[in-house]
């Protein structure tokens, strides 16, 4: 019996001598990989809008006269009242057909409208001024009654701080967008040759393409485009990584199908949904992690999921 008893103790501390072995075998850890989605640089541009304010104005203006001392027999426009070319604005009548009157006809039937000036519009545009509005009042020759900014010479006062003068070329294509939020597309003009001395801006005229009737001085929006060059590497914005004080970017660039590196950029424009990389310069057919990589080390195993064309 005591044999036995000592037979067990020496076989269970063979059989637990053992064990190790067989426990650090099955402690092998296996580094877990990361699932993620990929995709390739593509060529273009992101918009980078530069927003600026203007100020309607009438370049053109057409002061409408009395050509001959008469009185004021009809009004038939009101201030801000758009006219067109030919349309009659005041019907004025002279001293000797108000004197004569019906006698006109008595002397001579083709003399009845003698001395009646119907004086019209020399072109389409917006009564800014209404310097004579009663019937009946008396004006000399040459008396201003009336003005109108020509429709066709409305222009927008762009103000331009100096630096950006250069995206602000003539011919260049902007959109003015109003108060009411519409937006109309306009063409850079002229710049003037003056600076604004307290803001340090330069005036800038836009027309726009399209005929528009609207209120001299009125503040609008104009929106243009900074870079035209759309041959820039773009990527979308989930693959830009950064650091804490968003100085130094990168991206995780896959150097095998299991393995992704940190690569770090350099930045252009950005919107909301897509960035421009400037360098370095990637392949069409390098791959870059999409979704998965925040928080990745310079090098890690990673697991894809989908295909670039998958994502486009």
């Amino acid at each position: 019996m005591q044999k036995i008893n000592l037979i067990i103790p020496s076989f269970l501390t063979l059989l637990f001598a053992c064990n190790p072995a067989g426990e650090k075998e099955a402690e092998i850890e296996i580094t877990p990989k990361t699932n993620v989605q990929i995709t390739t640089v593509r060529n273009g541009s992101v918009s980078d809008l530069l927003e600026l304010f203007a100020s309607t104005v009438y370049l053109k203006r057409n002061v409408v006269t009395a050509p001959i001392p008469a009185f004021i027999t009809r009004v038939n426009i009101s201030l801000g009242q758009h006219v067109n070319k030919g349309d009659v604005l005041y019907v004025l009548e002279s001293k000797e057909h108000r004197a004569l009157g019906n006698e006109m006809n008595a002397i001579d039937s083709s003399l009845t409208n003698f001395g009646v000036i119907a004086e019209k519009a020399t072109a389409s545009g917006v009564i800014t001024t209404l310097d004579k509005q009663l019937t009946g009042d008396y004006v000399m020759e040459g008396t201003q009654l009336c003005t109108i900014a020509e429709s066709n010479d409305l222009s927008f006062q762009v103000n331009v701080p100096y630096e950006f003068t250069e995206f602000v070329r003539k011919g260049k294509k902007c959109s003015i967008v109003l108060p009411d939020n519409s937006v109309h597309t306009a063409t850079i003009s002229t710049p003037l040759t003056t600076m604004n001395l307290t803001a340090q801006t330069q005036t800038i005229l836009a027309k726009a393409d399209e005929s528009l009737i609207l209120p001299e001085n009125l503040i609008v929006r104009v929106l243009i485009g900074k870079d035209e060059d759309s041959s820039k590497q773009v990527l979308p914005k989930s693959c830009l990584q950064s650091d804490e004080m968003m100085k130094e970017f990168w991206v995780m660039k896959l150097i095998n199908d299991s393995t992704a590196i940190k690569v770090s950029v350099v930045t252009g424009n950005k919107n909301e949904n897509d960035v421009e990389i400037l360098t370095p310069t990637f392949a069409g057919d390098d791959r870059i992690i999409l979704t998965g990589s925040y928080g990745l080390p310079d090098t890690a195993l990673v697991n894809i999921i989908n295909s670039p064309e998958d994502d486009r």
